[in-house]
């Protein structure tokens, strides 16, 4: 991922010397239950815990050579522990190491994804419970249709995140086991309780049935879950983008001062950072498709998976990572405006009272359908000639007579459309 869209913290896992670090972490502790087996000295084990290091810079040299950034390590790593690192490395294959620290790295990733998740709830509970009963138009194929509350719309925002943490949280779980069995995964040449040691080390769990390399189920479920997240950003985002049409003009992204949003019309102020937010949902997402198809991999193993992994692990998750901390700074900042909702509310004289008319004049005697086309037709009168649905609907003698005033009257108070919106919050923040 470009720096552009890179923050500092998920950067980090993905660097040369935290990968590095991780796969000295793994050889040394599997040193150490080695020397416990007594397949080792415990000198050799201890050699390689004091005096073990890298140089990134010399790995890479070595790998021009060798082709191998598993032995080019190991070259290194030798370099600083001397004559003891014969001892390394022991009955163990490269995926052993590859695979458990690329799960040690998920893991962190999952962290601080974590986290992201966990602020961004904050803001969308404080902004839903801020304009719980801000009245606003509810659309359907993005017509008007009944009233809701703005509040409404960012509870249901803060209902699929708080699914979404739910979810990361089991995939994080899923995906942080461990597996140092060997070639093809027999532990013909190495002891299980090595494994056992370093999971414990390395606080993963160890995998079951490991094949040379870990099933890639597990990584598919994960990047899934992250793809569902950013399904859920872009979701938030295109609503964001639609209220900011100039036509509608109910909420918009802050424009600071000296922002600019055109090169060519300075009246412009674009939703430019929700547009950013869908174009990264669609990277992350892109991670999907090969994650499901590195599952079916050539018998114990192949590295099929490998170069599709090293591209699209760091960059979906630094993706999400910026992703979800640049909509929560949104939310915290997005600015509503009510009294435009009060405008788009009272935009087609009334006709999105139309199903409280209906179910009244069924409920007074007449019949369903007769009842839609009274209602549909005055409905229509509006939407093509204006003026107010209530009038329309007192012309009509049948209707006035089926209701009577008063309760023609009583249908479009709106406060029966906010008298529930105590029992859905109450349903989601509990």
């Amino acid at each position: 991922m470009i720096p552009r869209y890179s923050r500092a913290g998920m950067a980090r896992i993905w660097e040369p010397e935290n990968k590095f670090r991780i796969w000295l972490e793994i050889e040394a502790a599997a040193c150490e239950a080695q020397a416990e087996l007594g397949v080792i000295p415990k000198e050799a084990a201890k050699a390689v815990r004091e005096r073990g290091g890298f140089n990134i810079a010399r790995i890479d040299e070595i790998e021009q050579e060798t082709r191998h950034d598993v032995l080019a390590f190991l070259t290194s790593l030798a370099e600083h522990v001397g004559d003891e690192a014969r001892f390394v490395h022991q009955g163990m294959t490269s995926s052993d190491v590859l695979d458990t620290a690329l799960a040690f790295q998920l893991r962190q990733a999952s962290d601080i994804l974590l986290e992201d998740l966990d602020r961004l709830l904050d803001a969308l509970k404080e902004r839903a419970l801020e304009h719980k009963n801000t009245l606003c138009i509810g659309r359907s194929h993005g017509i008007h249709a009944e009233p809701t509350t703005f509040g409404l719309k960012l509870l249901g925002h803060y209902a699929a995140f708080a699914r979404n943490r739910e979810r990361l949280a089991a995939a994080r779980n899923d995906i942080a086991t461990c597996a140092i069995s060997g070639a093809v995964g027999t532990f013909a040449t190495i002891d299980p309780f090595v494994e056992k040691h370093v999971a414990e080390k390395l606080g993963l769990r160890p995998e079951p049935v490991s094949t040379q390399v870990i099933p890639r189920d597990r990584h598919a479920a994960f990047f899934a879950t992250l793809g569902v997240i950013a399904a859920s950003i872009e979701n938030l985002a295109i609503e964001i983008r639609h209220l900011q049409r100039s036509e509608l003009r109910e909420a918009e992204e802050p424009f600071a001062s000296g922002q600019k949003g055109s090169s060519a019309m300075p009246h412009k102020r674009n939703p430019v950072l929700s547009e950013n937010l869908t174009g990264l949902a669609r990277i992350v997402r892109a991670a999907v498709i090969p994650a499901m198809e590195n599952v079916a991999l050539w018998h114990e193993r192949d590295i099929s998976h490998s170069a599709v992994e090293r591209v699209f692990a760091p960059d979906a998750t630094l993706a999400l990572d910026f992703a979800l901390a640049r909509l929560e700074k949104l939310v915290r900042e997005l600015v509503v405006y009510p009294e435009r909702m009060r405008k788009n509310l009272d935009a087609l004289g009334g006709v999105i009272h139309s199903q409280r008319v209906l179910l009244a004049l069924t409920q007074g005697g007449v019949s369903r359908e007769d009842a839609y086309k009274k209602v549909q037709a005055a409905a229509m009168k509006v939407w093509e000639k204006g003026g107010l649905f209530r009038d329309c609907l007192l012309d009509d003698a049948a209707i006035v007579k089926a209701l009577g005033r008063e309760k023609l009257e009583s249908l479009f108070d709106e406060s029966t459309y906010t008298k529930n919106v105590d029992m859905i919050f109450e349903r989601v923040l509990g």
